[in-house]
């Protein structure tokens, strides 16, 4: 029987190999995989080309923000304007008593005939029909530059007559040349108190002061253009 000395025990040489191996498998595995950067300059899948053509819509919506005759009407509005003397109806708002209605034709024949007609209200020819009375009033004071009372006995004896003085004199309290009056058959001492302030066209004068009533309002209608 061969003596146990006679074999050579197995070298520690061989375990080394696989010691190290196993080592490296270990420390492979332990380490995390670096993440890879994702670059800024590549564009985002959802995001639209800056090269292609224009979200539909966009464009459409700005013109129809703008009109294409935007620019045209806003010069023809400045261009006929809107001011001046075409800026309301009438040039003249005629007042009287009812039983004056002959005399105020007259007055009205003269101011809107000649060079330099007026245009003129007449309650009893220019009032819609149907419309109220004080609201037509109100409309007819409110439409015209100026205001023209023929003063009577029957204008001071009437109080429908009162009541469009001193609903003319709370439309232009202060507009010296828009309310008008003419004395027709009276002195100035039978005016009414509201009136003696203003300037007053005496009727007893060359053509009835008619002239004189007209020459007013026109000199007032310069001074809108």
């Amino acid at each position: 029987m061969a003596s146990s000395s006679s074999f050579p025990a197995p070298s520690s040489r061989s375990k080394k190999p696989l010691g190290k191996m196993a080592a490296w498998l270990r420390q492979a595995l332990s380490k995390k995989p670096k993440e890879r950067p994702v670059s800024q300059e590549s564009p985002r899948s959802d995001a639209p080309s800056q090269d292609g053509p224009p979200a539909p819509g966009l464009s459409s919506a700005a013109s129809a923000a703008v009109p294409p005759d935007a620019s045209s009407s806003s010069s023809s509005s400045s261009s006929t304007g809107s001011g001046g003397r075409w800026s309301r109806d009438y040039d003249v708002c005629l007042c009287h008593s009812e039983e004056d209605a002959a005399a105020a034709q007259e007055l009205l024949a003269y101011l809107e005939g000649g060079a330099g007609g007026l245009r003129c209200f007449l309650q009893l020819r220019d009032a819609a029909p149907g419309g109220a009375i004080v609201s037509e009033l109100w409309r007819a004071l409110e439409r015209s530059h100026c205001r023209v009372l023929l003063i009577t006995p029957g204008f001071l004896r009437d109080p429908w007559c009162r009541y469009q003085m001193l609903q003319a004199l709370s439309q232009a309290p202060a507009a010296e040349g828009r309310t008008i009056p003419l004395l027709a058959g009276l002195a100035r001492a039978a005016c009414p108190a509201e009136l003696r302030f203003m300037h007053l066209v005496d009727g007893r004068g060359p053509e009835r002061g008619f002239r004189q009533v007209k020459e007013a309002v026109q000199r007032y209608l310069q001074t809108l253009r």
